[in-house]
């Protein structure tokens, strides 16, 4: 298939595609006129790779996956570099929530200490 086919069917952008070929994520395959060719595998990796960004890994992030699948394995999360990828990505994430979980309690406290007291007015004085 041509670019402008693997543009639609995954959604995303032949300015895209370009990029990601010039990162290496994308196969550059070329027929005799050449144009860029895609096949089936090459819809696989975009599949994959959007689905991580999705999950809010940058683009380095999802060169293991995408180097699994092309190794043979049917996933992009079967090698030991990918599983990496996760446990990383992971410990992010626990970090993350961590940080929002004490600032969710920091602010529940604040708001638990101004209970029973009439709100301030916008300029800083107690409202009549």
């Amino acid at each position: 298939m041509r670019i402008g086919e693997l543009a639609a069917r995954t959604g995303t952008t032949t300015r895209t595609l370009r990029y990601y070929e010039s990162r290496g994520l994308l196969p550059a395959r070329r027929d005799d006129l050449g144009h860029r060719t895609y096949d089936e595998g090459d819809v696989r990796l975009l599949r994959q790779i959007r689905t991580l960004q999705d999950f809010g890994f940058d683009l380095e992030e999802t060169r293991p996956f995408v180097e699994c699948l092309r190794a043979g394995h049917p996933e992009g999360d079967s090698c030991p570099a990918s599983l990496a990828v996760y446990r990383r990505k992971l410990a992010e994430l626990d970090a993350l929530i961590g940080e929002l979980q004490a600032v969710r309690a920091t602010i529940a406290v604040r708001l638990a200490s101004t209970d029973g007291e009439p709100p301030l007015c916008e300029l800083g004085g107690r409202e009549l």
